[in-house]
Protein backbone atom coordinates (compact mmCIF):
# COMPACT_ATOMS: atom_id res chain seq x y z
CA UNK A 1 0.00 0.00 0.00
CA UNK A 2 1.35 3.41 -0.98
CA UNK A 3 1.89 5.82 1.92
CA UNK A 4 -0.80 8.47 2.21
CA UNK A 5 0.07 11.94 1.00
CA UNK A 6 -1.17 14.12 3.83
CA UNK A 7 -1.50 17.76 4.76
CA UNK A 8 -1.12 18.97 8.34
CA UNK A 9 -3.37 21.94 9.09
CA UNK A 10 -3.54 24.31 12.04
CA UNK A 11 -6.47 26.70 12.64
CA UNK A 12 -4.99 29.82 14.24
CA UNK A 13 -6.54 32.88 15.86
CA UNK A 14 -4.41 35.28 17.90
CA UNK A 15 -1.72 32.72 18.82
CA UNK A 16 1.36 34.99 18.73
CA UNK A 17 2.71 33.48 21.94
CA UNK A 18 2.49 29.88 20.66
CA UNK A 19 2.61 29.88 16.87
CA UNK A 20 6.39 29.93 16.33
CA UNK A 21 7.40 27.09 18.70
CA UNK A 22 4.40 24.99 17.68
CA UNK A 23 5.14 25.36 13.97
CA UNK A 24 8.85 24.69 14.52
CA UNK A 25 7.88 21.35 16.05
CA UNK A 26 5.15 20.51 13.50
CA UNK A 27 7.59 21.12 10.64
CA UNK A 28 9.83 18.38 12.03
CA UNK A 29 7.15 15.74 11.46
CA UNK A 30 5.11 17.02 8.50
CA UNK A 31 6.32 17.95 5.03
CA UNK A 32 3.22 19.90 4.00
CA UNK A 33 1.87 22.36 6.57
CA UNK A 34 -1.05 24.74 6.17
CA UNK A 35 -2.00 27.44 8.66
CA UNK A 36 -5.48 28.93 8.44
CA UNK A 37 -5.10 32.38 9.97
CA UNK A 38 -8.64 33.15 11.10
CA UNK A 39 -8.46 36.93 11.24
CA UNK A 40 -5.65 37.27 13.80
CA UNK A 41 -4.87 40.79 15.03
CA UNK A 42 -2.20 40.20 17.70
CA UNK A 43 0.90 39.86 15.51
CA UNK A 44 0.31 36.22 14.55
CA UNK A 45 -0.02 37.15 10.86
CA UNK A 46 3.34 38.92 10.87
CA UNK A 47 5.03 35.90 12.44
CA UNK A 48 3.50 33.61 9.83
CA UNK A 49 4.72 35.89 7.03
CA UNK A 50 8.32 35.37 8.18
CA UNK A 51 8.21 31.62 7.50
CA UNK A 52 8.98 29.88 4.21
CA UNK A 53 8.21 26.34 5.37
CA UNK A 54 4.42 26.62 5.54
CA UNK A 55 1.45 27.72 3.47
CA UNK A 56 -0.94 30.29 4.91
CA UNK A 57 -4.61 30.70 4.11
CA UNK A 58 -5.99 33.92 5.57
CA UNK A 59 -9.51 34.82 6.60
CA UNK A 60 -9.64 38.65 6.56
CA UNK A 61 -12.03 38.54 9.52
CA UNK A 62 -12.48 36.04 12.32
CA UNK A 63 -15.00 33.44 11.18
CA UNK A 64 -14.63 30.79 13.87
CA UNK A 65 -12.87 27.53 14.65
CA UNK A 66 -15.20 25.41 12.54
CA UNK A 67 -14.92 27.77 9.58
CA UNK A 68 -11.12 27.60 9.77
CA UNK A 69 -11.20 23.81 9.74
CA UNK A 70 -13.65 23.78 6.84
CA UNK A 71 -11.22 25.96 4.86
CA UNK A 72 -8.44 23.49 5.66
CA UNK A 73 -10.59 20.55 4.55
CA UNK A 74 -11.41 22.28 1.28
CA UNK A 75 -7.73 23.08 0.65
CA UNK A 76 -6.74 19.44 1.19
CA UNK A 77 -9.47 18.20 -1.14
CA UNK A 78 -8.74 20.78 -3.84
CA UNK A 79 -5.01 19.97 -3.76
CA UNK A 80 -5.56 16.20 -4.02
CA UNK A 81 -4.18 15.15 -0.66
CA UNK A 82 -5.11 11.65 0.48
CA UNK A 83 -5.50 12.79 4.07
CA UNK A 84 -5.41 15.76 6.40
CA UNK A 85 -4.23 15.97 10.00
CA UNK A 86 -5.61 18.79 12.15
CA UNK A 87 -3.71 20.01 15.17
CA UNK A 88 -4.39 22.98 17.43
CA UNK A 89 -1.84 25.75 17.88
CA UNK A 90 -2.03 26.15 21.64
CA UNK A 91 0.71 23.68 22.55
CA UNK A 92 -1.71 21.03 23.85
CA UNK A 93 -0.93 18.46 21.15
CA UNK A 94 2.32 16.62 20.48
CA UNK A 95 3.35 16.90 16.79
CA UNK A 96 5.51 13.78 17.04
CA UNK A 97 2.24 11.81 17.07
CA UNK A 98 1.16 13.08 13.64
CA UNK A 99 2.50 10.05 11.79
CA UNK A 100 0.82 7.70 14.27
CA UNK A 101 -2.55 9.21 13.43
CA UNK A 102 -1.86 8.94 9.69
CA UNK A 103 -0.78 5.32 10.11
CA UNK A 104 -4.09 4.52 11.80
CA UNK A 105 -5.95 5.76 8.69
CA UNK A 106 -5.03 2.48 6.99
CA UNK A 107 -8.17 1.03 8.52
CA UNK A 108 -10.25 4.13 9.22
CA UNK A 109 -11.83 7.17 7.65
CA UNK A 110 -11.40 9.34 10.76
CA UNK A 111 -8.75 8.90 13.45
CA UNK A 112 -9.52 10.99 16.50
CA UNK A 113 -7.14 11.74 19.32
CA UNK A 114 -8.56 11.00 22.75
CA UNK A 115 -7.22 12.61 25.91
CA UNK A 116 -9.27 10.23 28.05
CA UNK A 117 -8.83 6.84 26.34
CA UNK A 118 -5.92 5.64 28.47
CA UNK A 119 -5.84 8.45 31.03
CA UNK A 120 -6.18 7.50 34.72
CA UNK A 121 -9.00 9.26 36.57
CA UNK A 122 -6.62 11.28 38.73
CA UNK A 123 -4.76 12.55 35.66
CA UNK A 124 -8.04 13.38 33.91
CA UNK A 125 -8.90 15.66 36.81
CA UNK A 126 -6.07 17.95 35.71
CA UNK A 127 -8.39 19.29 33.00
CA UNK A 128 -10.51 22.32 33.98
CA UNK A 129 -13.56 20.95 35.78
CA UNK A 130 -16.23 22.56 33.62
CA UNK A 131 -14.53 21.48 30.38
CA UNK A 132 -14.10 17.91 31.59
CA UNK A 133 -17.72 17.78 32.75
CA UNK A 134 -19.11 19.17 29.48
CA UNK A 135 -16.88 16.92 27.37
CA UNK A 136 -18.06 13.86 29.31
CA UNK A 137 -21.71 14.85 29.06
CA UNK A 138 -21.65 15.63 25.34
CA UNK A 139 -19.57 12.55 24.54
CA UNK A 140 -22.08 10.33 26.34
CA UNK A 141 -24.99 11.99 24.54
CA UNK A 142 -23.35 11.46 21.15
CA UNK A 143 -22.67 7.82 21.93
CA UNK A 144 -26.27 7.22 22.98
CA UNK A 145 -27.82 9.06 20.05
CA UNK A 146 -25.45 7.88 17.32
CA UNK A 147 -24.42 4.42 18.45
CA UNK A 148 -20.78 5.43 18.74
CA UNK A 149 -18.23 4.59 21.40
CA UNK A 150 -16.25 7.81 21.70
CA UNK A 151 -14.29 8.81 24.79
CA UNK A 152 -13.42 12.38 23.72
CA UNK A 153 -15.80 14.30 21.45
CA UNK A 154 -13.77 17.50 21.29
CA UNK A 155 -10.09 16.71 20.73
CA UNK A 156 -8.79 18.82 17.84
CA UNK A 157 -5.97 16.40 17.01
CA UNK A 158 -7.44 14.27 14.23
CA UNK A 159 -6.66 12.66 10.88
CA UNK A 160 -9.17 12.29 8.06
CA UNK A 161 -9.22 10.64 4.66
CA UNK A 162 -10.14 13.40 2.23
CA UNK A 163 -12.39 11.06 0.26
CA UNK A 164 -14.44 10.66 3.46
CA UNK A 165 -14.55 14.41 4.03
CA UNK A 166 -16.05 14.87 0.58
CA UNK A 167 -19.15 13.05 1.81
CA UNK A 168 -19.73 15.60 4.57
CA UNK A 169 -21.30 19.04 4.50
CA UNK A 170 -19.87 20.81 7.55
CA UNK A 171 -21.34 24.29 8.00
CA UNK A 172 -21.10 25.08 11.73
CA UNK A 173 -18.50 27.89 12.03
CA UNK A 174 -17.89 27.76 15.77
CA UNK A 175 -16.40 25.46 18.40
CA UNK A 176 -19.26 22.97 18.05
CA UNK A 177 -18.28 22.01 14.51
CA UNK A 178 -16.86 18.62 15.67
CA UNK A 179 -20.32 17.69 16.94
CA UNK A 180 -21.91 18.32 13.55
CA UNK A 181 -19.09 16.30 12.03
CA UNK A 182 -19.74 13.31 14.33
CA UNK A 183 -23.43 13.29 13.37
CA UNK A 184 -22.60 13.31 9.68
CA UNK A 185 -19.85 10.71 10.12
CA UNK A 186 -22.37 8.36 11.75
CA UNK A 187 -24.90 9.08 9.03
CA UNK A 188 -22.40 8.12 6.32
CA UNK A 189 -21.16 5.09 8.28
CA UNK A 190 -17.57 6.31 8.31
CA UNK A 191 -15.01 4.12 10.04
CA UNK A 192 -13.87 5.83 13.25
CA UNK A 193 -10.87 4.97 15.41
CA UNK A 194 -9.65 6.74 18.54
CA UNK A 195 -5.95 6.96 19.40
CA UNK A 196 -4.77 7.90 22.89
CA UNK A 197 -3.00 11.26 23.15
CA UNK A 198 -1.73 13.02 26.28
CA UNK A 199 -3.98 15.31 28.28
CA UNK A 200 -2.11 18.63 28.32
CA UNK A 201 -3.51 21.95 29.55
CA UNK A 202 -0.98 24.78 29.44
CA UNK A 203 -3.48 27.54 30.19
CA UNK A 204 -6.49 26.53 32.27
CA UNK A 205 -7.91 30.06 32.01
CA UNK A 206 -7.89 30.08 28.22
CA UNK A 207 -11.05 31.77 27.00
CA UNK A 208 -13.63 30.62 24.46
CA UNK A 209 -14.67 34.24 24.06
CA UNK A 210 -17.93 36.04 24.75
CA UNK A 211 -20.93 34.18 26.12
CA UNK A 212 -19.29 30.77 25.57
CA UNK A 213 -17.10 31.36 28.62
CA UNK A 214 -20.22 30.54 30.61
CA UNK A 215 -20.38 26.74 30.95
CA UNK A 216 -24.18 26.54 30.84
CA UNK A 217 -24.38 28.69 27.72
CA UNK A 218 -21.67 26.58 26.08
CA UNK A 219 -23.49 23.32 26.87
CA UNK A 220 -26.76 24.68 25.48
CA UNK A 221 -24.96 25.76 22.30
CA UNK A 222 -23.42 22.31 21.84
CA UNK A 223 -26.81 20.64 22.25
CA UNK A 224 -28.45 22.99 19.75
CA UNK A 225 -25.82 22.10 17.16
CA UNK A 226 -26.31 18.36 17.75
CA UNK A 227 -30.10 18.68 17.47
CA UNK A 228 -29.81 20.71 14.27
CA UNK A 229 -27.36 18.23 12.73
CA UNK A 230 -29.60 15.30 13.63
CA UNK A 231 -32.62 17.03 12.13
CA UNK A 232 -30.70 17.44 8.87
CA UNK A 233 -29.88 13.72 8.70
CA UNK A 234 -33.02 12.30 10.23
CA UNK A 235 -32.16 8.68 9.41
CA UNK A 236 -28.93 8.41 11.41
CA UNK A 237 -28.25 4.80 12.31
CA UNK A 238 -25.56 2.92 14.23
CA UNK A 239 -22.31 2.88 12.28
CA UNK A 240 -21.18 -0.35 10.62
CA UNK A 241 -17.70 0.24 12.01
CA UNK A 242 -18.04 0.90 15.75
CA UNK A 243 -15.73 3.59 17.05
CA UNK A 244 -12.54 2.27 18.54
CA UNK A 245 -12.26 -0.88 16.45
CA UNK A 246 -10.28 -1.61 13.31
CA UNK A 247 -11.77 -3.36 10.31
CA UNK A 248 -10.61 -6.91 9.69
CA UNK A 249 -9.87 -5.94 6.11
CA UNK A 250 -9.21 -2.39 5.03
CA UNK A 251 -10.49 -0.82 1.86
CA UNK A 252 -10.15 2.68 0.45
CA UNK A 253 -13.06 5.11 0.25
Amino acid sequence: MQPLRFLTALPVFNEASHVTPVLDEVARYAADVLVVDDGSSDGTSELLAQRDDIRVLTHPENRGYGAALESAFRFAIDHDYDAIVTIDCDGQHEPQRICKLVEALKCADIVSGSRYLDTPLEAAKLAPADRRRINLSITQELNQRLGLNLTDAFCGFKAYRTCALQKLNVTEPGYAMPLELWVQAAHHKLRIVEVAVPLIYLDEKRSFGGSLDDARTRLEYYRRVIDKALAEVADVTVTDWPCGTLAASCSPC
